[in-house]
């Protein structure tokens, strides 16, 4: 029930040299991966509609904030009906986890663009793609950069969780596992990985490139 230090590092040393926790990173770095990706682009493009029309902000709009405030664990019973309980239904809440997030934040992003901004691009000539393209995304690069931060840790949760119940390989399972042969070093091991992840892509990932941001904006000083 409660692991010596010594007892938690042997494993998870071992674990690592042997594959077993190797083989069950890589399986969740590839669902993440592809989960979150999709979510950027559809987040996106879902953002980019809701600034664009009206009508699609009184309506859509509303429905988004509303499935943002739902745990994406708890699609996770409609994602076994719809997909049976395989890599589609793991897939299926780490997308729902960041999508809501990111549209949320482009959204924002979108709206936050100064019109002074909007104004000049037009008057220079600027409209369609390449208002789009040179004026509204750079803008709003801070913004969706916050959104991309959020949605990472909360598909990360739900992929956790997805693997946790789902199986299918990966740390969640890996956690189960552990779990059902009472093998607490095992589970503190994966929790230490888990963890480790989570701070990696948060402080050099994220961060990085939100004072990469901040600084070519002028906001921050180079380093």
């Amino acid at each position: 029930m409660f692991p010596s230090l010594t007892q938690v590092l042997d494993t998870l040393f071992n674990g690592l040299i042997s594959g077993q926790i190797t083989l069950a990173i890589g399986k969740s770095m590839g669902r993440i991966l592809l989960g979150f990706t999709i979510a950027i682009v559809v987040g996106l493009i879902l953002g980019y509609f809701i600034w664009r029309y009206k009508l699609i902000e009184d309506t859509l709009g509303f429905v988004v904030t509303a499935l943002q405030s739902i745990p994406s664990i708890v699609w996770f019973p409609l994602a076994i009906i719809w997909f049976g309980l395989n890599d589609f239904s793991i897939l299926f809440i780490v997308t729902i986890g960041a999508t809501w997030t990111m549209t949320v934040n482009a959204t924002s992003g979108f709206k936050n663009v100064p019109q002074l901004y909007q104004r000049v691009a037009k008057v220079y000539g600027s409209s369609g793609i390449h208002f789009l393209r040179t004026v509204i995304l750079p803008a709003s690069i801070p913004q969706i950069i916050s959104g991309l931060r959020i949605a990472w840790a909360f598909s990360w949760r739900a992929l956790m969780a997805g693997e946790l119940l789902g199986g299918g390989g990966g740390l969640g399972q890996l956690l189960e596992m552990g779990r059902s042969l009472g093998q607490m070093d095992l589970v503190i091991s994966v929790m230490i990985i888990i963890a480790i992840i989570g701070t990696i892509v948060d402080n050099v990932v994220f961060s990085r490139l939100e004072r990469n941001v901040e600084v070519k904006w002028g906001i921050r000083k180079r380093a």
